[in-house]
């Protein structure tokens, strides 16, 4: 009867740890629920100053490369543009400030550790700037000296703040601090689909006109002067660039966000459902032994 009873105890308290556990997982599911939704509805805003964003982005490309590539050689210069030897390299890495985004910060954090290790085995010294905390641990915590961080940008994004991270930018390289910048970012796709991305900065570089869009045949006339207009543009390029790769990167992130949160909310209701038939197969199962134990003691006491 001793035996009986502490058995019974132990099934009751593996039911009640089952119960529990069910509970627990029912609100992750609605946390994480929660957070596919709020990362959806933010998704949707990031995606439409992305889409209102590139066709700007591109249009100036285009008028850099036609003043550019029309002018006489030497006719036209820019600080900005000039090119020397790399001997340091300054590599912007933008990711977010908080987790449970999949591999969205994780794809950039590896990339960006793999050039800093090529680019320092090549001889060139690598300074890093960071904008969200994911990269900057991540980056610090593996010997990487982290010249300057800029949590939250993402969170309070405007294209002030990328114009401020531009000029602090563009000061090192005309100052002679850095050779070259680049940038490394996640550039939205789709809902599913997020491209790590690497994109020169400094020196700029005008991407080629668009032939198929009939682009390159454009030619444009420039008051007061070529020169002029250059030396206004291209540190207004730059800043875009950062800006257009932070919008990219800001919808990245809460599409990467909303995925991994449908996945785990998915999981966790495959898991509930494990869950209560291993529960209910273990109730019925102490249900069926009782009742063997009690026909038992009856039987034995009729003998």
């Amino acid at each position: 009867m001793v035996y009986r009873a502490f058995y019974g105890a132990a099934a009751m308290a593996s039911l009640r740890d089952i119960r529990k556990r069910i509970r627990s997982v029912k609100n992750t599911r609605q946390i994480t629920k929660a957070m596919k939704m709020v990362s959806a509805a933010k998704l949707r805003r990031a995606q439409d100053n992305v889409i209102a964003a590139r066709p700007y982005a591109k249009t100036l490309d285009a008028v850099m490369s036609t003043l550019i590539s029309k002018s006489e050689p030497g006719e036209l210069s820019h600080p900005l543009l000039s090119r020397r030897e790399v001997k340091k390299v300054e590599l912007l890495v933008v990711t977010s400030d908080r987790g449970l985004a999949g591999g969205f910060n994780a794809n950039i954090n590896r990339r960006a550790l793999k050039y800093i290790a090529e680019q320092q085995k090549a001889g060139v010294e690598v300074t890093v700037t960071t904008v969200g905390r994911k990269g900057h641990d991540f980056l610090r915590g593996r010997g990487t000296t982290i010249r300057k961080d800029n949590p939250g940008l993402l969170q309070k994004l405007s294209y002030a703040a990328a114009e401020s991270l531009a000029k602090e930018l563009s000061k090192r390289f005309l100052d002679g601090e850095v050779d070259s910048v680049f940038i490394m970012f996640n550039e939205f796709v789709s809902a599913i689909a997020q491209v790590p991305t690497q994109a020169q900065l400094l020196p700029f570089e005008a991407h080629a006109a668009d032939t198929k869009s009939g682009q390159a045949s454009v030619d444009y006339k420039y008051e007061p002067n070529p020169q002029a207009v250059l030396e206004q543009l291209v540190p207004q390029a730059v800043a875009v660039k950062i800006y257009r790769a932070l919008l990219e990167s800001y919808a990245a992130e809460h599409a990467a966000r909303m995925t991994a949160m449908e996945n785990a909310t998915r999981n966790a209701g495959d898991m509930i459902g494990s869950l209560t038939l291993f529960y209910n197969r273990s109730r019925q199962a102490q249900i069926t032994k009782e009742l063997v134990e009690i026909v038992s003691g009856a039987e034995a006491l009729k003998g």
